[in-house]
């Protein structure tokens, strides 16, 4: 795994040593409470564990690793393994790395077979709908207390600042003076573009079917700039974000088959090489931001520019988050997302990072439509998590 504050630290790893991304899927990306909301999160990820290990037959699964940040508890991983029909034999880990958990369970499993030969099924799982409620209990002393609801943990202690994602990424946006146009026509754009990917069957070999579900349930083909135009702002009264031009509350599971370079090199079959992985640390009042240094970082290890990828996925959580960052970057946001991102699918949070990684295999390896890939996503508390792969036979 890549250091998470100085790459300069370490040695770039050799190419051909590097693991192997062999298999990609997911579920089909749906809205809270609607086409997947009976389904729960190990129930979710059962079928996308079970068809990656149809994909790459004749090795055991040595490992499941599986990002989650509001399931029951209880090891999701473990249990959706069991679902999946995996022997008991094969361990399984949860990662909480909120909105980054499954780029950072995919980037464990690296760090694993970097060290030992096998198969390792790594991506993550959200259940929005499923999500159990949360309560604190009565203050100490207090006579016949109840219990206090609440919708999320701290993502910093009271000393940090630490502002809810919509309102974080409304300053951030305002900050950086990314305008509300540039917002609402990044996310009429996004739409439009899934539209076309999934009109033309673009996604149909990465998703397993759930329930029946075949297909993503947000995106709109008739969302244009002009409507956006036209919905009032949903996190700060002089805000430029909104309900369009940010992502939905979604449920989903996406995970990769990885395994190490020789076995790799037995199985003959072409992949995506994990050239470097990166995770980063940025101030938590602008989460939103801690996509920027994790790219940095994983470019550098990959020694590859930015201008050397062929598809760039970023996870757009919010238009005027995504715009920013490519500022930041100095990244033609015309370059992001080439099918459609998070605004028109979703971000079902601990999987999103997983579902870029599978967006990436497809489109390089299924499609092949390029050579280098890279995957980021920002987190909630002020990180970000990268990836670079590159196709390989």
């Amino acid at each position: 795994m890549s250091p998470a504050t100085s790459p300069h630290d370490a040695p770039r790893r050799s190419s051909r040593a590097a693991p192997v991304i062999v298999a990609a899927r997911r579920t089909p990306i749906g809205t809270s409470g609607r086409s997947l909301s009976s389904v729960s999160a190990a129930d979710l990820a059962a079928p996308v564990l079970g068809a990656l290990a149809a994909d790459v037959p004749g090795i055991g699964v040595r490992e499941v690793v599986l990002g989650n940040c509001t399931g029951p508890g209880g090891d999701v991983a473990r249990v959706a393994a069991l679902a999946a029909g995996l022997p008991v034999e094969v361990p399984a880990l949860t990662v909480d790395r909120q909105c980054g958990s499954g780029l950072a369970a995919i980037e464990v499993a690296v760090a694993m077979l970097s060290a030992a030969r096998g198969l390792i099924l790594a991506g993550g799982v959200e259940s929005a709908s499923t999500a159990p409620w949360r309560f604190r209990p009565p203050t100490q002393g207090e006579v016949g207390g109840e219990p206090r609801r609440y919708d999320r943990a701290p993502f910093a202690p009271p000393s940090f600042e630490d502002p809810e994602m919509g309102e974080s990424a409304d300053l951030l946006a305002e900050e950086r003076g990314v305008t509300r146009s540039r917002q609402d026509a990044y996310a009429a754009r996004s739409h439009a573009r899934a539209a076309t990917t999934r009109d033309a069957g673009g996604f149909i070999e990465e998703i397993v079917p759930v329930v029946g579900v075949m297909t993503d349930e947000r995106i709109r083909a008739g969302l244009t700039e002009s409507r956006l135009s036209r919905l009032r702002p949903a996190f700060r009264p002089t805000g430029t974000v909104t309900a369009g031009n940010a992502c939905g509350i979604n449920d989903a599971a996406a995970a990769v088959a990885v395994v190490d370079a020789a076995t790799h090199r037995d199985l003959g079959i072409p992949g995506l090489r994990v050239l470097a992985t990166a995770s980063a640390g940025v101030h938590p009042g602008r989460p939103g931001i801690g996509l920027v240094p994790a790219v940095r970082q994983a470019l550098q290890l990959a020694g590859v520019s930015l201008a050397d990828v062929d598809v760039v996925e970023l996870n757009e959580a919010f238009a005027g988050q995504v715009l920013a960052c490519c500022d930041e970057l100095g990244l033609d946001p015309e370059r992001v997302c080439p099918e459609g991102g998070a605004l028109a699918l979703g971000h079902p949070w601990g999987a999103s990072g997983a579902v870029l990684a599978v967006r990436l295999f497809t489109q390089l390896v299924r499609h092949g439509g390029g050579d280098l890939g890279l995957a980021a996503i920002a987190v909630g508390g002020g990180q970000g998590v990268a990836m670079v792969v590159q196709r390989c036979r």
